[in-house]
């Protein structure tokens, strides 16, 4: 018996930490297309938003771990609107990476993961991907969030387990795919409310306060990573 769940373990490690065939190309450009569609359109993009806020305000709490800061909780409500909360020093380097860590993260994971897809890692990525939802889930602190994080990650998890290796390329293509094209709108987004006198206490607008740079830039800054992330993860994911 204890030879045969070595053996189990043995193998799913493999599967898990091996390589697996890269998809036909028609399924990524399709993949690209579908993610494409999801986030242009308006009704259909509020309710997929919900993915991008979770990436956003992951990447809140993570860098906030990663510079020491207590990380009190995460909530993510029905309107695609987030809050992480951290203690610690209100000012200096460790406040400021984690400003700046909403708007550019779903981006990078973005990229991430497209890293991942090109050294043909689709079981790995589904794996990390699920891990990382499920360490979120512990940080959640309202129902919705808690709701939402379930559904995200039950359907990585269920994909990462049961579905053949196809379905498991399809999916994690137009997950990688919809955080490089949905990590470009909110930028865009913000843009627009601040130029209508919006979001006034917005991650740019703090992030100007912690820094003394204007808003405008960090605004800048946030269009580059987006979109540089979106060129260079799409070449990737094209095999270019």
């Amino acid at each position: 018996m204890a030879a045969t769940h070595v053996l189990a373990t043995a193998d799913l490690l493999s599967d898990v930490l091996g390589t697996q065939p890269a998809p036909e190309l028609w399924l990524v450009i399709v993949t690209g297309v579908a993610a494409l569609a999801v986030t242009l359109p308006r009704p259909v993009w509020r309710l997929a938003r919900n993915a991008v806020t979770i990436a956003h305000e992951g990447g809140h709490g993570l860098v906030a771990l990663v510079m020491g800061r207590r990380l009190e909780g995460i909530r993510l409500h029905s309107d695609t609107s987030g809050l992480t909360v951290s203690r610690g020093r209100p000012t200096g380097l460790g406040m400021i990476l984690t400003a700046a860590a909403g708007y550019t993260a779903p981006s990078l994971l973005g990229l991430g993961g497209a890293g991942l897809l090109a050294a043909g890692r689709i079981t790995l990525l589904l794996w990390v991907a699920t891990a990382l939802l499920l360490v979120m889930l512990v940080m959640i602190r309202n129902v919705y969030g808690a709701l939402t994080m379930v559904v995200t990650g039950g359907a990585f998890l269920l994909v990462s387990w049961l579905t053949e290796p196809e379905v498991q390329a399809a999916f994690a293509y137009s997950a990688v795919w919809f955080l490089l094209l949905g990590g470009v709108r909110p930028v865009f987004e913000l843009q627009v409310k601040r130029r209508h006198g919006g979001a006034p206490d917005s991650d740019a607008d703090q992030l100007g306060r912690l820094t003394n740079v204007p808003p405008a830039l960090w605004l800048f800054f946030f269009h580059a990573v987006s979109l540089s992330s979106l060129i260079g993860g799409g070449r990737w994911l094209l095999g270019l």
